[in-house]
């Protein structure tokens, strides 16, 4: 009896579909499609076609909404918003058994890179027995002198390196760039993989892919075995928000327990390197760069730079921080090496390289010039050292091709005058992988990016996969390609199944603590003010509700008084958020409100507050949680009427306080960002009872009062009678038990500095703790009767002093590396 013909949409039939169409257009040299077809392709696809279907439309904003979920993103340098990250969900899958054969590559260039870099910083024996031309080294701007002869702490100039690997039509592989400076996407393969993972679930299993954890475990362990402490502090180092990686490297930072750092952040005092932090300076026994080496120590290296750590080169010089990589890996780095590395590896290894370079010319000798020039058609042109020479059209590599007869006359005159300055490399074809688009899967040249990072025991581990740049056409040359499109997970699967391993140390292996950790200042000072913005976003939107009709008492703007309603507008005007109205009428009335909520320029309206809401946030990526960014990166609403709109945005705030209170732990980082929620609300509070709690007030006036305080539910469960002055005072002022009151305010404040850290071991107050807990005490013994304008204008401004003392105390002040007399070196 025949079996019955397979479903039209049984997940494997539309496996073998999509491989039959893509490989019917995609050619030979697509990794799909090759001679010896891998069957991990058809069960990859069974998975895809199983979850979505034959859509590859839902597949790809699948893996979309995961990425998004983890938080992935990059920024184009010049750009101010970032951008999401562009995951294609068809992974690049690799055989175990032609991985090893990639890896042994890598461990083999990274060994013979860092006996380079040992040579040229040490003895020189490479220049002065002529197997490296010394042009290469001096001439070179990646060459930094003041670590000419420095032995890096821990004794390798390199724990962490990345190589661009291009596959040829045929199979082979070889490499395109090493990247040794700072290593850039190790963050990015980790989240593709994750997203992958929930997008495909099952895959893991079912390929036996081996996974990230190890890798990165290893060079965790790694820089930690070159520090002299034993458990020692170490912290990753970030240009900050604008660098076109910082979403990676804070969610590096996160997943491998290193403290995010900026330049401002550290100092070193007696050749050891501290961060400031709200508890004073913390020993930093290691540091992970992600700047321009030539940046990292201003009176070392290039003294204008402002993101580096004055003295860091006299630390390391000291033995006292271990720095990966070392500032000056970069000069092997140049492309002009890349010429001279064969020979190197014969000569310092005794070995051929495992994967051979692209070939390259430098332009340094006569020979290699004129074969440059007269082979201009077949190869690509670019800089030997970084920087654009001036016969470069652009800012990276030409084809030779490409060029017009004025554009290579400029290029064949400016190489004939500086022609060390020039590289030239021959043209490089790409193997093809499957990506989706329009519906179907196109054939997109590749490019492999992979990672190797030294050991606890010295020794080189890869990380299995990388993560893979897909071109944004079909032309199969390298130098077209350029940065590509669209990004890939890395998938290294075998025949055996790979164990379930995690940073998570097995058993009961770790000792215990509570203890948070440490906290550098300008978190603290960032955690601060987030809370202050949005305390003040929601405050001001709580007068344009009131404004617009939306209070609980269900009255419409119109109904309020004209002197209340004209109180309200003030204090709309005063805050600098809108104009003055020309009127009290509805439309002027509207206008204000819609300049105040969402008007751009020189208003400071709802709109601004949360942009510097949502900047505090890109900054602290390692510190919030994903839900949280995710709200504060919220576009501003802009559909519905003005109520409706004021709604959402309220409803947004109200996300955000709801997940600082239910899911941030009690943490010193917690509490300055409740800290700034209380100082804020206390103020607002304080400026409503001035204005509207006035002894003349109107019913109108204290039922605003009321709405402004959020306390009309609480009033009314206590008082039936109806609404009298002293009653609404003492709920919003002096009421310790409602938490939108001004004394609740006061007495949180006093609990938080009461519970961080200070720097004397005297027992005495110190000045901020003082000031609120003078506030508590006159908010205790004053009365109803007493809350008058004299009182209210103190209050204010003791509230301004006592935010101005917590700033004084706990954040940075220019370069002053503590915010007391007192040290606590640990």
């Amino acid at each position: 009896m025949a079996s019955p013909a397979a479903p039209l949409f049984d997940a494997a039939t539309i496996a073998d579909r999509w491989i039959a169409d893509h490989c019917g257009h995609a050619g030979g040299s697509d990794v799909l499609c090759a001679d010896s077809f891998d069957p991990a392709w058809r069960a990859l696809f069974e998975e895809l076609a199983g979850i979505t279907g034959d859509d590859w439309g839902s597949v790809r904003e699948r893996a979309r909404r995961h990425a998004e979920d983890i938080g992935t993103g990059f920024r184009i340098a010049g750009e101010g918003k970032e951008r999401p990250w562009p995951l294609s969900p068809v992974p690049l899958l690799l055989e175990q058994g032609e991985w090893q054969g990639i890896a042994a590559g890598v461990t083999q260039r990274a060994r013979l890179l860092e006996a380079v870099l040992a040579d040229l910083y040490g003895p020189g024996r490479l220049v002065h027995d002529g197997h490296v031309p010394a042009v290469l080294v001096t001439g070179s701007p990646y060459f930094l002198r003041p670590l000419d002869g420095l032995h890096p702490p821990g004794g390798s100039h390199l724990h962490f390196a990345a190589f661009d690997l291009c596959r040829g039509p045929t199979g082979e592989w070889r490499v395109l760039a090493d990247h040794l400076r700072a290593p850039a996407g190790a963050g990015f393969a980790l989240e593709n993989r994750l997203a992958m993972a929930r997008t495909a679930g099952g895959l893991q299993s079912r390929l036996n892919i081996e996974r990230h954890a190890p890798f990165f475990a290893a060079f965790r362990d790694g820089l930690a075995a070159r520090c002299r402490r034993a458990d020692p502090r170490i912290a990753l180092l970030t240009p900050g928000r604008l660098n076109p990686s910082y979403a990676e490297q804070a969610h590096l930072a996160r997943y491998l327990g290193f403290l995010l750092v900026e330049g401002a952040d550290l100092a070193v005092i007696e050749d050891q390197l501290y961060v400031r932090t709200i508890a004073g300076l913390k020993r930093i026994d290691a540091l992970w760069h992600r700047l321009d080496p030539r940046l990292l120590d201003p009176l070392a290296l290039d003294s204008h730079s402002t993101i580096g750590v004055a003295g860091l080169v006299d630390a390391m010089a000291a033995g006292n921080v271990v720095v990966a990589n070392a500032p000056g890996a970069a000069l092997v780095e140049a492309a002009a090496f890349a010429a001279f590395l064969p020979a190197l590896a014969a000569h310092l290894l005794g070995e051929p390289l495992a994967l051979p370079n692209i070939a390259t010319w430098w332009c340094g000798g006569d020979a290699e010039q004129a074969h440059v020039a007269n082979h201009l058609d077949d190869l690509v042109v670019g800089s030997a050292f970084g920087p654009a020479p001036l016969g470069l059209p652009g800012s990276g590599p030409v084809l030779g091709a490409s060029l017009d007869a004025v554009q290579r006359a400029a290029l064949l005159e400016d190489l004939a005058r500086r022609p060390q300055d020039y590289v030239g490399q021959e043209v490089v074809r790409l193997s093809t992988m499957p990506v989706p688009d329009n519906g179907g899967l196109a054939a997109r040249p590749f490019t492999l990016r992979v990672f190797a990072a030294r050991g606890p025991d010295g020794d080189w581990t890869v990380l299995p996969g990388g993560f893979a740049r897909i071109g944004r056409h079909a032309d199969v040359r390298a130098a077209v390609m350029g940065e590509g499109d669209w990004s890939a997970d890395v998938c290294v699967h075998g025949p055996e199944p790979v164990a379930p391993v995690s940073l998570l140390p097995a058993g009961d292996g770790v000792a215990l603590r509570r203890n948070p950790g440490t906290l550098p200042s300008r978190v603290a000072d960032n955690l601060f003010w987030l809370g202050r913005y949005l305390e003040r976003g929601e405050a001001l939107l709580a007068v344009l509700r009131v404004l617009l009709g939306h209070s609980i008492t269900a009255d419409t703007g119109a109904a309020l008084d004209a002197a209340t309603v004209d109180r309200l507008a003030r204090l709309v005007v005063t805050a600098n958020a809108a104009p003055t109205p020309k009127g009290l009428r509805r439309a002027d009335l509207t206008q204000l409100v819609r300049t105040a909520m969402e008007g751009e320029g020189d208003w400071y309206s709802v709109r601004a507050i949360n942009a510097q809401a949502r900047l505090i946030g890109e900054v602290s990526r390692d510190r919030l949680s994903a839900d949280m960014i995710r709200l504060l990166d919220a576009p501003f609403p802009e559909r519905g009427v003005l109520l409706d709109r004021a709604g959402s945005l309220q409803r947004r705030y109200s996300a955000l306080a709801g997940l600082a209170a239910e899911h941030m732990a009690r943490t010193d980082a917690w509490r300055f960002h409740d800290l700034g929620r209380r100082v804020e609300r206390a103020q607002a509070t304080l400026r409503f009872l001035r204005i509207f709690g006035a002894a003349d007030a109107t019913a109108d006036d204290l039922s605003t009062l009321l709405d402004l305080a959020d306390s009309q539910i609480s009033y009314r469960q206590r008082y039936l009678a109806g609404i009298a002055r002293a009653a609404v005072l003492d709920l919003v002022a002096l009421d310790p038990g409602n938490p939108r009151g001004v004394a609740f305010q006061v007495a949180a404040i006093s609990g938080h500095l009461n519970a961080l850290p200070v720097l004397s071991d005297d027992g005495l107050a110190e000045p901020q703790q003082e000031q609120a807990r003078m506030l508590a005490a006159t908010l205790v013994t004053t009365r109803v009767h007493g809350l008058d304008d004299p009182l209210l204008n103190g209050l204010l401004s003791r509230i301004d002093e006592l935010s101005a003392a917590i700033s004084k105390r706990y954040f940075l002040q220019g370069n002053q590396p503590l915010r007391s007399a007192s040290l606590i070196w640990v």
